[in-house]
């Protein structure tokens, strides 16, 4: 079965040989090396001035940003289930939320962020999604970033990059807190967060807030290479590896070029069809479709071509369906999948197959390789 759903994503052989090897206590100097090595490589990936790990989902990460970096209001965009979690989060925890609410194809402006901040002096700290992955939309968060940071330095910018970290290169110039999440673009099992903090953010934590999800305990524990609790040691090695993986075939800028071609190659491929791609932002760690038979299209390549994909979620059950694009994919694998969309929808009846899908990704795809689009 070919796992094409985005998150979780498969995870290379190398990488599952690698956590299969005998299990380290946390507390020992071999475990410390491989801890420090692998912060390097994570301050490689992510560009900011501190790299935390956390032994949770990116849920707690989020839990964990939102409380220690928003000390009154957080302002939160909902465009999906993900941007819904991080107002839940706040309310949750005591604080107060003010929310920008879209449907789940439409991208927040910056007028929308500023126009909210001028109107509520009291917020403190923005969350948004770069990579909605409910419905596969990106937000231009740097882009937002830099416009609140102009006029309100003070206030925190939470970017949830759980789909978008490693999948492309992200700005981190006016972002706080940057999240990602293990069992994404870094291919690995679930139970490992990630966040790259600001040193305005490491201010504003001061003595953190919380006990389990205090980020002032992870930072000065994780600069001595161990963790406040016990670390999540099997995913930290799998990390490592997937890491130095990355470099060895070629290194996260050829990743990130391979994404976005495989990313365009798919899209357009699946358009050719007369499919329609539902965010009006479209994100490069998935392409999300939306067709009255989408439940039909999935059971089709699941039970007949063994290539599993997501559906939607909520109001979208049963309307769109969502292909990953994150990770070391081979460019076979894709085309397979949307060879077997285009089979999928001669099936039901919809488009007798004349091969267009294959066709247009491999000319996008390998034509971009050639310089010739």
């Amino acid at each position: 079965m070919l796992l094409f759903t985005p998150g979780p994503t498969p995870v290379p052989e190398s990488v599952r040989l690698a956590m299969a090897t005998p299990t380290l206590h946390h507390r020992t100097p071999e475990f410390e090396t491989i801890f420090e090595e692998t912060r390097t490589l994570l301050f490689k990936l992510f560009h900011s001035d501190e790299v935390i790990m956390m032994a949770c989902s990116g849920t707690g990460a989020m839990e964990s940003a939102v409380t220690n970096l928003c000390h009154d209001t957080l302002l939160s965009v909902n465009s999906g289930k993900f941007g819904e979690r991080f107002g839940k989060i706040a309310l949750a925890t005591g604080l107060k939320n003010d929310e920008i609410k879209h449907d789940w194809d439409v991208p927040v402006s910056v007028e929308e962020i500023l126009s909210a901040l001028k109107a509520n002096p009291a917020i403190d700290a923005i969350a948004i999604q770069l990579s909605e992955s409910a419905g596969g939309l990106r937000h231009p968060v740097e882009e937002i970033a830099k416009a609140v940071k102009a006029l309100y330095p003070h206030i925190m910018m939470i970017a949830d990059g759980i789909t978008a970290v490693g999948v492309e290169p992200i700005d981190v110039c006016n972002i706080d807190c940057l999240i990602a999440g293990s069992q994404k673009a870094l291919m690995l099992p679930p139970g490992l967060a990630i966040l790259g903090l600001s040193n305005g953010a490491i201010s504003k934590i001061g003595k953190g807030k919380g006990y389990y999800l205090n980020l002032a305990s992870e930072i000065k524990k994780q600069k001595q290479n161990t963790t406040a609790y016990t670390a999540a040691t099997t995913l930290i090695i799998g990390l490592r590896a997937i890491l130095q993986e990355i470099d060895n075939v070629g290194g996260i800028e050829k990743l990130y070029d391979e994404t976005a071609r495989r990313a365009k190659a798919t899209r357009q491929a699946l358009e050719a069809l007369g499919l329609h791609s539902y965010p009006q932002s479209p994100a490069l760690s998935m392409t999300t479709i939306d067709s009255p038979y989408a439940k039909e299209i999935r059971d089709i390549l699941k039970i007949d071509f063994d290539v599993n994909v997501a559906g939607g979620q909520d109001h979208l059950k049963g309307k769109i369906f969502r292909i990953n694009q994150m990770g070391l994919i081979a460019p076979y694998e894709m085309v397979w999948v949307v060879n077997a969309v285009e089979l999928a929808l001669a099936k039901i009846g919809e488009r007798a197959f004349d091969g267009t899908a294959s066709r247009v990704f491999n000319e996008v795809y390998f034509n971009t390789i050639l310089g010739k689009n």
